[in-house]
């Protein structure tokens, strides 16, 4: 049964970004004797249901934290199946974007992907551009100190060249050379498996982001965990440092 947040007076009780650190795939297969390819597949699986329920009572972005600059140290072996794991979950999710009106973009670097892997996300990008219901922003090879330091060589760039003047250097200009430029911040962070950090995820733009930390494993993280995500958040008291 889905819940209905048709009815809420609060305007903000329906957060319009939603951030994710999925955390736990590993350990939920784990616990159930299975490989840890297992959890992945069964949290790519989530992934889908999540974004589609977050569309349906009204939110207008996610972001989900799929490979962080800090995942390289793994067993390179598990790195490999992920990587094809990655490509073959956005390319069969390409025909549910479409039909959904959802847009796709692939947020971090892309320098150490091989090149069918960016092949495949540069043409779901492309296919989904104009598509205006929801973003879907998928953070692969992507660090929170990494963006902020790619967004000051950009305005040092444009500066040197005499494109800005350093005077005009602001929170605004700043933000407008992140990763999730031109979107709204998230005003909730999810993370699943009980871990209470942010783990160089969206530095920048969590400053004001509310915070919920399920003890479940991301596999568990059905539409009615998401229910209760937002019911606490539509309860939280948002003043931005104002009385």
């Amino acid at each position: 049964m889905h819940a209905d947040f048709s009815g809420q007076k609060n305007t903000d009780a329906i957060p319009q970004h939603i951030a994710i650190i999925m955390d736990g795939n590993g350990r939920w297969a784990k616990s159930r004797g299975l490989p840890r390819s297992f959890g992945h597949k069964k949290g790519g699986q989530r992934v889908k249901e999540i974004v589609r329920e977050a569309k349906r009572i009204g939110c207008k972005a996610v972001t989900i934290f799929a490979f962080s600059t800090e995942n390289w140290k793994r067993p390179k072996t598990e790195i490999n199946i992920l990587f094809r794991y990655l490509a073959y979950f956005i390319n069969s999710y390409k025909n549910e974007l479409m039909r959904d009106n959802i847009k796709l973009k692939a947020i971090g670097r892309r320098d150490h992907f091989d090149k069918k892997t960016i092949q495949t996300i540069e043409a779901v990008e492309d296919l989904t551009r104009d598509n205006t219901s929801l973003t879907f922003n998928i953070c692969i090879d992507y660090g929170g100190r990494w963006d902020i330091i790619e967004a000051a060589k950009k305005i040092a760039k444009n500066v040197k060249s005499g494109k800005i003047d350093e005077a005009q250097i602001d929170e605004n200009l700043f933000s407008k050379n992140l990763a999730l430029a031109g979107q709204l911040d998230p005003d909730l962070l999810i993370r699943t498996s009980g871990e209470q950090r942010v783990s160089n995820f969206l530095l920048w733009n969590l400053a004001y982001s509310e915070f919920y930390f399920p003890r479940i494993h991301w596999p568990d993280f059905d539409t009615n965990e998401l229910h209760k995500a937002i019911k606490l958040y539509a309860r939280r008291d948002r003043r931005f440092g104002s009385i």
